[in-house]
């Protein structure tokens, strides 16, 4: 099967496990794991942030994040299309008792007049801001990037009203990558940082939370109180620093991948693409073909291909690491035969 349904489901390179079994560990509760401070210490470098901190998964680090930022009853503004908000369980209000604050954006990029407007907390009646989120690449939207000139816009309202920013750069490097520009472009302009070593990077556990020493500080304590802190964990850093020291530039291949097929789908009667692609997300729309999103991932099943229903017609294709080139071909084959035997009939 090809496997487009997320770019989570990677699996680890030879390399990568070659360095598991060769990892030297340590408790890393007691901080003794020489391989885990390795990983932190390069993702701290690499984020321009003074500390990183290693925890299970993206939603672990967002949820830590929020719960360091805020206060109980507090509010957090975001995008409405957000994976904290659609995507994480309701967690941040069963875990840090405050309520989302969801605004509108332009293809999952909030505008930074938007975001002033939606600050609140003088009135006692209403719920006192305490953080700002961001997400980049946007998953929702079509894996779009947002500019770090537009972060520095909305940095900038955090800044006037004493808010700090979290990104959720779960797919950061794509974005960072796409643009030709490092990390610190994007990080500079943000107080704390969620990474993602288990997407693209194809590392198999693990997102990286990076900030000040104080955040980290309280973001190791949050982790224990979560349950993530870890024993002989330099067993995950070392596929980790493989994937930020060798998977990064090649994420571009993927964002070929994923542009070339989105050209063969603008090419197809019935067919198109919801979003402009700049990474490695293409949202298809089927609406034109008369069958649902589900429908439509059940006759790409059938034909060897695998895919994830995002709407009632929109079906997600991620590409990957573990994507070829012949396998985009393939699957571009694949919809063409379902709109000119199957769907065209």
């Amino acid at each position: 099967m090809i496997d487009l349904r997320s770019d989570t489901v990677t699996k680890l390179t030879d390399r990568m496990r070659q360095k598991m079994y060769e990892a030297e560990v340590g408790d890393d509760v007691y901080r003794d794991d020489p391989t885990m401070r390795k990983l932190e210490e390069l993702a701290a470098d690499m984020l321009g942030k003074e500390e990183a901190l290693f925890v299970t998964s993206g939603t672990q680090g967002n949820q830590i994040a929020v719960l360091v930022h805020c206060s109980l009853g507090q509010e957090i503004i975001l995008e409405e299309g957000s994976h904290i908000f659609r995507y994480e369980g309701g967690a941040t209000s069963a875990f840090a008792g405050i309520q989302p604050f969801p605004i509108k954006g332009e293809r999952g990029s909030m505008n930074a007049l938007d975001i002033e407007a939606a600050i609140r907390g003088s009135d006692i009646h209403e719920a006192e801001t305490g953080l700002i989120c961001l997400e980049n690449t946007h998953n929702r939207a079509g894996g779009t990037v947002t500019t770090p000139e537009s972060m520095k816009e909305i940095y900038e309202v955090a800044k006037r009203h004493h808010l700090p920013v979290h990104l959720d750069g779960a797919r950061l490097m794509n974005a960072a990558v796409a643009l030709k520009r490092p990390m610190t472009d994007f990080t500079q302009y943000v107080t704390t940082v969620q990474i993602c070593l288990s997407k693209g990077l194809g590392a198999p556990v693990g997102s990286i939370i990076a900030g000040s020493s104080e955040f980290i500080a309280k973001a190791r304590k949050w982790r224990k109180r979560l349950g993530g802190g870890l024993r002989q964990s330099g067993v995950l850093a070392a596929p980790g620093i493989i994937a930020l020291t060798e998977m990064v530039d090649r994420l571009d291949e993927d964002h070929q991948h994923a542009k070339w097929l989105a050209e063969q789908i603008h090419a197809l009667p019935q067919l198109r693409v919801a979003f402009e692609v700049e990474t490695n997300i293409v949202m298809m729309d089927v609406s034109e073909t008369g069958l649902t999103s589900k429908q439509f991932v059940e006759l790409l099943k059938e034909n060897g291909v695998l895919a994830n229903p995002f709407a009632p017609t929109i079906v997600r294709l991620v590409t990957h690491y573990d994507v070829s080139r012949v396998d985009i071909e393939q699957t571009a084959d694949v919809l063409r035969l379902l709109v000119s035997e199957k769907i065209g009939k």
